[in-house]
């Protein structure tokens, strides 16, 4: 089964923001998301598990830098052309705009992402 990037749903657009995702892949969920500089998950997830997403992700950063700082006081810089695996207990940080594709538990992704609607509701409001 194959799909064009364009095929997968719009699942979240702001300016500079466009986060597409499709669950099915065998109980993944497949994401391409476009993120601009400066985007910092932190604040979405504060009231998680240790303030950080829970879900792990398997992926590839096709174009930009991300920082990521896991539950146990390390973080790495992943760029364009790295592969990954973020297990459960990170955030991220955007450092160059950022396109990424990534592979994840569709139940996890849906628990955080939930988590992350309701963030962004009270931040409208």
């Amino acid at each position: 089964m194959k799909l064009q990037k364009n095929e997968l749903p719009v699942t979240m657009e702001g300016p500079g923001t466009k986060m597409r995702g499709l669950p099915g892949y065998g109980g993944m969920t497949v994401a391409f998301n476009e993120l601009p500089a400066g985007t910092d998950m932190g604040p979405l997830l504060e009231g998680l598990k240790n303030n950080s997403c829970q879900c792990p992700h398997w992926g590839y950063i096709v174009e930009g830098e991300l920082l990521i700082k896991y539950d146990n006081g390390t973080e790495e810089s992943l760029t364009t052309g790295d592969v990954f695996y973020m297990p459960p207990g990170h955030t991220g940080i955007v450092k160059k705009d950022l396109k990424i594709i990534d592979f994840s538990p569709t139940k996890e992704l849906n628990e955080v992402m939930d988590h992350i609607t309701k963030k962004m509701a009270q931040f409208s409001q």
